[in-house]
């Protein structure tokens, strides 16, 4: 029983292959690029007037949240503007990952030469509540994604670009 159990699985498995399409020679197989954006851990609010805030306690644990929710993925190039709470949330992943952290400017997301330098490869961005959505809008062409409401920092932005092609999930990690 258990031998004609497997003939009949082997054979299953023979024909469904025989149809499966082979690409056609010099057939370009488009490159996968696949984002991955969240907006910096939660920042010190003890001085409105300090435009460069450090982390606090929580934020220093969700720091070390992202760093354990990223210890798998292989990045290949992290960006973070140069704020102090945006390389406090991603400097750990850098060192996990072995990956030299670039800064950004805010101002100039998703440029096409930053879409050339990452095409093909699996990045991390970090960023600040207006410009994280902004930047998915722009990889996706599309103003779909609003301004990130100031106390959400558990929002992760997957955005994968296969071609022209773009699909955008929305994670929250808390």
């Amino acid at each position: 029983m258990k031998k004609l159990f497997a003939l009949c699985i082997l054979s299953v498995l023979l024909f469904s292959c025989g149809d499966m399409k082979r690409p056609e020679p010099n057939t370009t197989i488009p490159e996968i690029t696949t984002y991955y954006l969240i907006r910096h851990a939660e920042k010190d609010r003890s001085d409105p007037d300090n435009k460069n805030p450090d982390l606090n306690e929580e934020g220093i644990a969700r720091a070390a949240l992202w760093t354990k929710i990223f210890q798998k993925i292989k990045f290949d190039e992290i960006y973070s503007t140069e704020y102090n709470r945006t390389q406090q949330t991603v400097s750990a992943i850098s060192l996990q990952s072995d990956v030299k952290l670039t800064p950004y400017s805010p101002e100039n997301l998703y440029s096409e030469d930053f879409k050339m330098r990452t095409q093909g490869k699996t990045v991390l961005v970090v960023g600040h509540s207006n410009t994280t959505p902004q930047f998915v809008n722009k990889i996706i062409g599309e103003e779909k994604y609003p301004n990130m409401d100031d106390t959400d920092n558990g929002s992760l932005y997957v955005v994968t670009v296969v071609g022209t092609k773009s699909k955008v999930q929305v994670l929250t990690i808390d």
